[in-house]
């Protein structure tokens, strides 16, 4: 071995730690040197650094290759389909594996080992994640293969047993997926069969056993791993948790245990007593809805808002009881519905309302105890501990009791009726009518005061006020907004929607029994029969989407995507927007133009105030001009969109979309709405904002199509089985996959944004679209 030899193999051996050992004894030592003398030099640096020897480094390498190399005694797959497993298992237990992927994997792949997998995987998710694919997972039950179904079905099974809320939710849709089957179909479907488990008494949880093994996530033999071998798999610690019963399930059947039809289709569904864990909801859903179906046999909006404030009158003699609003965020009892704030809003052939509902926040809505009923009529003249008290008394044993009041308060007991003559006599009307006045009278004409006020009117004591609380008020008098809006017997919604959410809240608080409790709050939905709100579900899961991808991405898009809940193919609630109103509105109340509104609400070009509303109008301008091309928006009248009292547009009513259009006329060309009212009030087409405008949009597709998979995957998995008419045709997917248009560079995509808004612009159909709206529907 010469020396050059022994130098180069001694400097590759050596770690980092020696290195510079190495270096000075090459660098340092004479150009001629003894071999014997360096070999041992190089023999103890290798002992400080203990290399394995030779043999060791040949073992190891010699097993490498024996895992790679298929084993000779049994056939297996060949070493790319091993290796392809290998990376999908270790893709499935990785970090960067979420709920979007799961379900992606689960509606594509064919391997029932794999499905299996994922449907166990679901467990280890937040609920919230996989509430979110909720439509997407009862869809693929309903429509996919037996796999796919089986797959599934163990975590629905688990979480109706938890919850009440997620057995409704899946109970109403897969009533609203199942519609679209034949009759014959669908009374023999999966999707019929768990329906009318859910509805049944068998998921309800019992505390004295444990989940069967057929149910349990953790004892399923489906749960294999993805290569088709069985697995064990670690349970997350809350499947072993039980809900404790809920009294609700106590609670007398009353006049109300002979309603039997229990969903959106009773045609196909058999008679069966309902649970009573489920009964107080539903029955409290099915009365708003009817309410709604009823209105929709009234000539005029005047007409209809009076029965609608009848009806809730009378519904309110049922509250409190263990319901809650599907729609809002926290746990909640309802306790009373304010029902001269209700209003029908505007449809042409519907009939959609809007109430105001005060609940009392509680922990828990299925165990918690329901609040005590404080009659209108002596909350002003007893001020009493126990009048005041919401909770129900504990006994010595910690146990909850119910009144024989509280008891009677259950929706189980509220009674329907299927045409108006059963439900409503003209003595009956008039009775109502003569209870709302004295009602309004009594409580809602006081609302001005103060409980302290009243207090002490009725102990006969002076009420002192200071001047400065006269001159604040003159002051807040005199700074109002000349555009608060006036009342309109056409559109009665409009005053209700204007008023400032705030204020609203503070009104009807000192209004209400309940409103000295510090868990109060006031929730509003939406009630719509007569309309299909399965594409608006479908919109707001992309809207959402969208917006996760707007925020990763660091976009400064404003979008609002709002609540819609489904609970037939032809009924649901939708969960309103506050502090806005509509563009028509604004332009039939004030008479100006929305730029001379956005001057006259947030002040001159120059203040703060205006010019943070016309940033917050840009921002969502643009949001929503990509949402409308992405998903091929349509009927975009002034009705349909809003304003908020910050600047934001808000659309809604996405009930044409992708492949439908308004009587399927493809009128409306434009790739979304983008009105010279809308330039001016971004300061015209010179003007900085409307250059932001732009640069915005194209910053939000460049994100967009980043993610696509996300968006594509939400809507393709809804198209399976489906007949909802944004489906129509067989280019709906690729359309849509087209529109964020993949293969184009970034100079590329800012040449179609110019495109777009260039178009959009010099659109004569959108003129012409508002021009036959205001002629057929009076909407400015």
């Amino acid at each position: 071995m010469t020396f050059n030899k022994l130098t180069v193999i001694t400097i590759i051996v050596m770690s980092n730690c020696i290195l510079s050992q190495v270096i000075y004894v090459i660098c340092f030592v004479p150009a001629v040197i003894d071999p014997e003398v360096a070999l041992k030099a190089c023999q103890e640096v290798l002992l400080k650094v203990r290399l394995p020897d030779s043999s060791s480094i040949k073992e190891e390498d010699e097993e490498e290759e024996e895992e790679k190399a298929p084993p000779p005694a049994a056939p297996s797959p060949p070493s790319s389909a091993s290796s392809k497993q290998s990376w999908l298992l270790r893709l499935f237990e990785s970090k960067l594996f979420d709920v979007s992927m799961a379900i992606s994997y689960l509606y594509k792949s064919k391997e029932p080992g794999v499905q299996a997998y994922i449907g166990n995987r679901l467990f280890s998710f937040p609920d919230q994640e996989v509430d979110f694919y909720l439509p997407q997972l009862l869809s693929m039950y309903v429509h996919m293969d037996t796999e796919v179904g089986d797959a599934i079905r163990p975590y629905l099974i688990y979480r109706c047993r938890g919850s009440i809320t997620f057995s409704l939710l899946s109970a109403w849709l897969l009533g609203a997926y199942s519609s679209d089957m034949h009759i014959s179909t669908q009374r023999h479907s999966r999707g019929t069969k768990l329906r009318k488990l859910i509805l049944s008494d068998e998921l309800k949880p019992d505390p004295s056993r444990a989940l069967s093994v057929s149910d349990s996530p953790v004892s399923s033999p489906s749960h294999r791993h993805p290569t088709g071998e069985p697995e064990v798999f670690t349970s997350p610690s809350r499947r072993t948790h039980q809900r404790s019963k809920s009294d609700a399930t106590t609670v007398s059947c009353g006049p109300g245990a002979g309603l039997r039809r229990t969903g959106s289709n009773p045609k196909v569904e058999a008679v069966q007593e309902e649970p009573e864990r489920l009964r107080p909801q539903r029955e409290f859903i099915k009365s708003l809805l009817c309410i709604g179906k009823r209105l929709a046999t009234l000539p005029t909006k005047e007409q209809k808002t009076q029965r609608l404030i009848s009806e809730l009158s009378l519904l309110n003699h049922k509250l409190p009881a263990r319901v809650w609003l599907p729609t809002a965020e926290h746990q909640h009892h309802v306790c009373r519905i304010p029902h001269t704030q209700a209003v029908v809003l505007n449809s042409k052939d519907k009939a959609p309302y809007i109430i105001y509902v005060e609940v009392l926040e509680c922990e828990s809505f299925e165990t918690s105890p329901v609040p005590i009923r404080i009659p209108e009529t002596r909350i002003r003249s007893a001020r009493s501990a126990e009048n005041l008290d919401c909770g129900v008394a504990a006994n010595g044993g910690g146990t909850v009791a119910m009144t024989s009041e509280h008891r009677a308060g259950s929706f189980s007991t509220v009674q329907n009726y299927d045409n108006d003559d059963e439900a409503w006599a003209t003595d009956d009307i008039g009775q109502l009518q003569v209870e709302a006045e004295a009602q309004t009278s009594s409580s809602d004409n006081i609302s001005q005061f103060s409980v302290d006020s009243i207090t002490s009117l009725e102990s006969k004591e002076p009420v002192f006020i200071a001047a400065g609380d006269i001159r604040r008020r003159l002051s807040e008098n005199l700074a109002h907004t000349p555009t608060s809006f006036r009342r309109d017997p056409e559109d009665p919604s409009a005053v209700a929607l204007k008023e400032p959410w705030e204020e609203k809240v503070r009104r009807i608080r000192e209004a209400s029994p309940y409103g000295h409790l510090p868990n109060w709050r006031l929730q509003s939905v939406i009630v719509k029969c007569g309309d299909d709100l399965r594409q608006e579900l479908l919109a707001y899961q992309v809207l959402r989407q969208l917006q996760s991808i707007w925020q990763q991405e660091r976009v400064p898009l404003w979008i609002k995507p709002y609540k819609i809940l489904v609970m037939s193919s032809d009924s649901g609630m939708i969960e309103p927007v506050l502090n806005a109103v509509s563009l028509h509105q604004v332009r039939k109340q004030s008479q100006l133009s929305l730029l001379d509104y956005f001057l006259q609400e947030h002040g001159s070009y120059t203040t703060e105030a205006f010019l943070t509303a016309q940033r917050n109008f840009v921002q969502s301008c643009a949001g929503y001009s990509l949402i409308c091309y992405l998903l091929q928006v349509k009927d975009r009248h002034n009705g349909n969109i809003l304003l908020d009292s910050e600047g934001h547009i808000i659309h809604i009513d996405f009930g044409f979309i992708l492949s439908s259009s308004p009587r399927n006329l493809g009128f409306e060309t434009s790739a979304f709405k983008l009105t010279s009212e809308f330039v001016d009030v971004m300061g015209g087409l010179d003007g900085d904002m409307f250059i932001y405008y732009k640069m915005l949009m194209l910053q939000g597709l460049i994100a967009a199509r980043k993610h696509m998979e996300k968006v594509l995957q939400i809507v393709e998995i809804m198209q399976q089985g489906s007949h909802l008419p944004c489906f129509h045709g067989s280019s709906t997917i690729r359309g849509l996959k087209e529109r964020f248009h993949m293969s184009l560079t970034e100079e590329q995509l800012q040449m179609l944004v110019e495109q777009l808004v260039d178009g959009s612009m010099r659109s004569i159909t959108t003129k012409l679209y508002d021009s036959f709206q205001y002629v057929t529907n009076g909407i400015m």
